[in-house]
């Protein structure tokens, strides 16, 4: 459906695809070995009527497959020209540090993108993939930004099924619920100074990071995609920015609260 809704406009976006999850019943079909890589490469510029990916993303950790058989499919499928720039998503830093150790080694083309799960109810990755991403240079594209839904404003104590939203059915992301409804609260009262929603309030805060590249949001209705879409013309004040770090501030893990205790 993207293929043909795009046609000649090809050109004029950027289209990203990932690869790893299972897609067919045999062994093979699934991982990330170069034999599933090129296969699955190969059937996503089929069915998007392209003859490239602009980022090719490996979509979760194979503990089956050798990296290095990994890393080396990547950089033949860019060498082919069938693919722009490639990445990864769900990896912990120290597998991608790995990667992209050994992706300078080899020569091969290097990480340029992620895709991970950022909120402000989940906020896990700065403990160590974002100073990565930093460092290696590579940009973060935040999933479920609105942790499924919940950042909304649709679920309250009061209805916390949110009337049969998304997460009555999408509801793996762990987070201290209490918490998070004290972080809606908070977006109410930011939203209603800027004339916004929390929605937009949840994406602006994502966006003010510069480690943050761009956004992945989804939406049921057209209304719900201008909402989101919104929210990037909010400017939110430093105030509300510290607001909002210090409601949902991570606890620190070690060694961090070590290093930053020494080094503070």
């Amino acid at each position: 459906m993207l293929g043909k809704a795009l046609g000649s406009r090809r050109q004029d976006v950027a289209i990203a695809t990932k690869v790893g999850m299972r897609t067919g019943e045999a062994l093979v079909h699934s991982g990330l070995s170069r034999r599933h890589l090129l296969a699955s490469a190969e059937g996503s510029l089929r069915r998007l009527g392209t003859d490239y990916i602009d980022v090719y993303l490996v979509h979760r950790i194979d503990p089956y497959t050798p990296l290095e058989e990994t890393l080396e499919a990547l950089d033949f499928l860019v060498r082919q020209g069938k693919v722009r720039y490639v990445g990864y998503s769900n990896w912990p830093a120290w597998l991608a540090a790995k990667a992209v150790g050994l992706q300078r080694e080899y020569g091969w083309e290097r990480f340029r993108a992620n895709e991970m799960y950022y909120s402000l109810v989940g906020r896990d990755l700065e403990h160590e993939v974002v100073p990565f991403a930093l460092d290696a240079g590579v940009g973060i594209t935040v999933w479920s930004p609105l942790t499924g839904g919940f950042l909304s404003g649709k679920y309250t104590r009061e209805d916390p099924e949110g009337g049969g939203g998304r997460l009555t059915g999408f509801d793996f992301l762990p987070f201290d619920r209490e918490r998070g409804y004290a972080v809606v609260d908070a977006l109410r009262e930011i939203a209603a100074v800027h004339g916004a929603t929390p929605t937009q309030v949840a994406l602006a805060w994502l966006l003010s990071h510069p480690h943050v590249a761009s956004i992945l949001v989804g939406a049921s209705r057209e209304s719900q995609l201008a909402d989101s879409l919104g929210a990037a013309d909010l400017v939110l004040t430093a105030e509300e920015l510290q607001t909002l770090d210090t409601l949902t501030e991570p606890p620190a893990v070690y060694p961090n609260w070590f290093n930053a205790s020494v080094n503070g």
